[in-house]
């Protein structure tokens, strides 16, 4: 039910936003060659714009749902969205540009993206400014309410009632909740339930002749655990009025994280941990986003990797890359490339390493501050970063992303998986050169507990703009770190 509306509001914002975007550039094209305002004289035909409008629509529709346009507002406030609506223009057009651009498509006029990005914000503002106001005055006078009676009072009740007001266009109304005698201290006190506003209307085995008194238009059974076993008499009572029943689960509260329903079949299915980057969709921009950065900094930066293939070639024997086992996405394997900045004779391979029972254990650990193994421009490189540049053909290859958690070696990650609560949470995801525990200061010889805790709170909440925050952040801060060596 809840859903299905969603999913028709979110529809008709799409299909809004889709008018917007052919009226701004209709609009842009008319100020700038028909309206005698700008420029007299030749002009540029429409039917020229047809193929960047077509662009522009998948674009900026796409741009949309990236700065969570198409996302419940809930309490947001006006400026909230507003905000979204600039991510959302500044992602469009950058695209666009660079679309255009990639099709040769350079007689398009700068004037026209101007005026048609001006066109759009102003539009947008004012779709968004006048759906709240039409939902505000709907609400004002009682239009379109559908009045909901609440079977059982657990914590998920309390935080449903709660999201309902957090989304009170949706037009629901919580009429009361029902419940057993000896329920009415089990999960919440009397004081708790009035601070929510719902008055109790009965007890459950009153379900039936409250349904036949009251205007009910959905049930929503939020029963504890315990009382399960009469879910099936509140599910008759319900199907004998013609009343629509949804069952509200009491054991959100033992979940890990935020959860996702599916389905397999004919068979429902909790996902425990919602990790946006499951979704394709969002998969797919961020391996766009991959592979475009990382090509884009492998042939801007190509003299650079071409010089400090030399130096290193040159200040010490040995190789210039320096390959090592990394634990990815998945828990899968890979190698990881980098510059090497030790002496050769401390960088044994892996295989090499594990036949040694004899090395030192320091040669099987992390790098130390002023360790005696660097070379002088492994040195520089380390604090520097720049060791790290080959990796740029991981995130290329698909082994690795631009942004996301720092990968571990497979004998850490077996050390660390049962040390460190969660540890294993950010396998679920490709592991990046830099990231939001780098940008806060977890980086190096630091907690790997709060390295965790950051790496697990990007998983969770990744957005596009965040990964964008990263990499500016990244870029702002400098490359050298206290940290790094």
């Amino acid at each position: 039910m809840f859903r299905t509306y969603q999913q028709m509001f979110r529809r008709l914002l799409m299909f809004l936003d889709a008018i917007i975007i052919v009226a701004s550039f209709l609009l842009a094209w008319w100020l700038k060659f028909d309206s005698g305002l700008l420029q007299h004289g030749g002009n540029e035909p429409l039917l020229y714009y047809r193929g960047p409008l077509l662009f522009g629509i998948a674009i900026f529709m796409v741009a949309n749902g990236v700065a969570g346009l198409y996302q419940p507002m809930r309490a947001k406030s006006l400026f909230f969205e507003l905000y979204n609506i600039a991510k959302s223009l500044v992602i469009g057009v950058v695209v666009l540009m660079a679309t255009l651009y990639f099709a040769k498509m350079q007689e398009f006029s700068r004037d026209v993206l101007v005026l048609f990005a001006v066109s759009y914000f102003g539009l947008m503002l004012l779709e968004r400014l006048a759906l709240r106001m039409m939902l505000r005055a709907m609400r004002m006078r009682g239009l379109n309410q559908r009045y909901v009676l609440l079977v059982g009072w657990s914590m998920a009740a309390a935080r449903f009632v709660e999201a309902l007001e957090g989304q009170s266009w949706f037009g629901y109304r919580v009429i009361g909740y029902l419940e057993h005698e000896d329920d009415d201290a089990a999960y919440m006190g009397q004081t708790s339930r009035e601070r929510y506003g719902v008055p109790k209307i009965g007890n459950v085995q009153d379900v039936a002749r409250v349904l036949k008194q009251q205007l009910v238009d959905q049930v929503v059974i939020a029963m504890p655990r315990d009382r399960v076993a009469e879910l099936g008499e509140v599910l008759i009572a319900c199907e004998a009025v013609g009343v629509q029943s949804l069952i509200l689960p009491d054991y959100f509260d033992l979940l890990p994280a935020r959860p996702r329903f599916e389905s397999f079949g004919d068979m429902p299915l909790i996902d425990t941990r919602y990790v946006p980057l499951d979704d394709a969709m969002n998969a797919a921009i961020k391996r766009c986003f991959d592979i475009t950065f990382s090509a884009m900094v492998m042939i801007l930066l190509s003299p650079l990797f071409a010089g400090l293939c030399i130096a290193v070639k040159l200040t010490s024997p040995g190789p210039v890359l320096f390959v090592q086992e990394r634990v990815g996405k998945n828990r899968r394997v890979f190698k990881m490339y980098k510059f090497r900045t030790m002496r050769w004779d401390n960088h044994l391979s892996e295989v090499e390493r594990d036949d040694k029972e004899s090395l030192n254990t320091r040669d099987l650990g992390w790098t130390v501050k002023d360790d005696p193994r660097r070379t002088r421009l492994g040195a520089f490189l380390r604090k520097t970063s720049l060791d790290e540049l080959p990796q740029f053909w991981n995130v290329f290859i698909g082994d690795m992303s631009v942004i996301g958690p720092r990968p571990e070696r497979p004998v850490f990650v077996e050390q660390f998986r049962d040390e460190i609560p969660r540890y294993m949470i950010k396998h679920r995801v490709r592991p990046g050169i830099t990231g939001w525990a780098q940008v806060h200061g977890w980086r190096g010889d630091t907690s790997i507990a709060e390295r965790i805790r950051y790496d697990i709170e990007y998983i969770e909440n990744w957005s596009f703009w965040m990964d964008i925050q990263i990499v500016w952040r990244t870029i702002k801060d400098g490359f050298v770190h206290e940290n790094a060596y």
